[in-house]
């Protein structure tokens, strides 16, 4: 549907991915938690693939669709 190549929200999704990625890993060596740090880790790691996702969205309904699901992974990552 649309380029991914120098899109914003595409670029931000995934540079926040590498965030979370680091968190976790400090998160489970430095203070050995495991399960928040495991859910997080799926659930902000999952927008971004959502978003690519919606770039390549079939229609318009399909890339709402994929946006908002990328929407309530980034909501319950907040949480």
């Amino acid at each position: 549907m649309m380029d991914i190549k120098e899109n914003i929200i595409v670029e931000k999704s995934k540079t926040f991915a590498l965030r979370i990625i680091k968190m976790y890993q400090y998160l489970r060596r430095e203070k050995r938690e495991y399960v928040l740090s495991a859910q997080v880790l799926r659930s902000a790691t999952i927008i971004g693939a959502n978003v690519r996702e919606a770039m390549r969205g079939q229609s318009k309904p399909d890339f709402y669709s994929k946006l908002n699901i990328a929407l309530i992974e980034a909501s319950e990552t907040e949480y």
